[in-house]
């Protein structure tokens, strides 16, 4: 994309509405909008942003034998009240269509999604099964901040898994676990991201979050320091003093920003829509069901809070707009024809290039390309062109080296 042609830009000055890092660099970059609190847009860049974790969500679901589907975001009341949430629902955005007929909008599935398997798993040679969806969430979130963190209108990845007993419940809840965690290697988060204790659990004692350490987290953690694989949320700290993984008994205490969870549900949705399959024996039982949740909007934003320094965003590849910033530098043509022909050439060989083209000092197109935070800055100025060549600097580094256009 050549940078002329981009419909949004940058701003010189944090808005004046935002505290958090990942809320004010994303606006100035240019990737968000912000309609109302809670409530943001996403502009070019941002959604090339959202899309490539999407997909890397979307990818590890598949591998993980998940079926995706897309499910409706009004529910009937009627199917809330049928598993007792309409009205013990604290965030539950509700409406009236035609006057008289009442909804929700959905801020999770459960409701949607029991029934509808009730349609197609009528015995154990139709379990195990797993329905994922990457849908529009809404909560009445009364503290609407944090940016990305914590909003009213979000994206969610939730995957529902069914089965016939609770070992086969356990092997796949663990299965996801790996597979979360694969994730958020992809999308630069692994090393500051911890399986975290927490509460809610209504098939076993305890659910699990995925916790990123990040300053502008919600959340407090609980860190064990013997095996450093296991942290608890503070909320269950005082009921649980030692690590259930290895029975170390001290702990690093840190914020964290909530990133994923996953809930073993058992028969909590299965029985209110008599969700049941036949056995091998023809005995009637409850489908057994659980739930893995991650949100690809504040996995954006927790990934700006980590990654940045005070010029910028910092975007690990696997998730940038881009791979390649090219910057046009100077008004003489042999730049302009040598940088049009490299833009030409990265193009074709799909490798994702922004070309900043618009008549802009140097100053400025390096400040736009730090802000932005693309991996890779490539610049052809006349002093290259001596060389046949392009500085390459990566956006992480100091450094900066000449290369030849032709082994670019």
């Amino acid at each position: 994309m050549r940078q002329s042609q981009l419909a949004t830009k940058t701003l010189r000055e944090a808005p004046k509405d935002e505290q958090s890092v990942n809320a004010i660099l994303l606006t100035r970059a240019g990737f968000i909008d912000k309609l109302a609190a809670g409530v943001y847009s996403y502009l070019p860049l941002g959604l090339r942003v959202l899309r490539k974790i999407e997909n890397i969500i979307r990818e590890e679901m598949l591998a993980a034998d998940g079926q995706e589907i897309l499910m409706p975001v009004m529910h009937p009341r009627e199917n809330w009240e049928q598993t007792g949430r309409w009205e013990n629902f604290e965030a539950l955005i509700k409406l009236k269509i035609a006057g008289e007929k009442d909804f929700a909008l959905g801020p999770t599935h459960e409701e949607v999604v029991a029934p509808l398997a009730k349609k197609f798993v009528f015995s154990y040679k139709d379990l195990p099964a797993y329905l994922f969806q990457i849908q529009t969430k809404f909560r009445d979130e009364p503290r609407a901040k944090s940016g990305l963190l914590r909003t009213r209108e979000f994206l969610m990845k939730d995957l529902y898994s069914f089965h016939a007993s609770a070992q086969d419940l356990d092997n796949y809840y663990q299965k996801m676990t790996t597979v979360y965690f694969k994730i958020f290697e992809r999308c630069g988060l692994r090393d500051k991201t911890y399986l975290t204790l927490a509460s809610g659990g209504t098939f076993s004692q305890f659910s699990h979050e995925f916790q990123t350490v990040c300053e502008a987290g919600e959340d407090t953690i609980f860190i064990c320091q013997n095996c450093k694989n296991l942290a608890i949320n503070s909320e269950i700290k005082n009921a649980t003093p030692a690590c259930p993984a290895c029975s170390g008994m001290e702990f690093a205490k840190a914020k964290t920003a909530e990133v994923g969870n996953i809930f073993k549900l058992g028969t909590k949705y299965s029985a209110p829509f008599d969700l049941k399959f036949k056995d091998r024996d023809g005995r009637e039982k409850n489908v057994i069901m659980g739930c893995y949740g991650v949100g690809p909007t504040r996995l954006m934003g927790t990934i700006v809070e980590i990654s940045h320094d005070d010029k910028g965003i910092i975007w690990p590849e696997s998730v940038a707009p881009f791979k390649y910033h090219l910057l046009a530098l100077g008004e003489n043509a042999e730049i302009k024809k040598a940088a049009d022909e490299l833009y030409e050439k990265l193009t074709a060989q799909r490798v994702e290039p922004l070309y900043d083209d618009r008549e802009l000092s140097a100053g400025e197109k390096f400040a736009e390309a730090d802000l932005i935070g693309i991996p890779h800055r490539l610049v052809i100025s006349e002093k290259t062109l001596k060389e046949n060549s392009v500085e390459i600097k990566k956006r992480n580094k100091k450094e900066a080296k000449l290369i030849k256009i032709s082994e670019l």
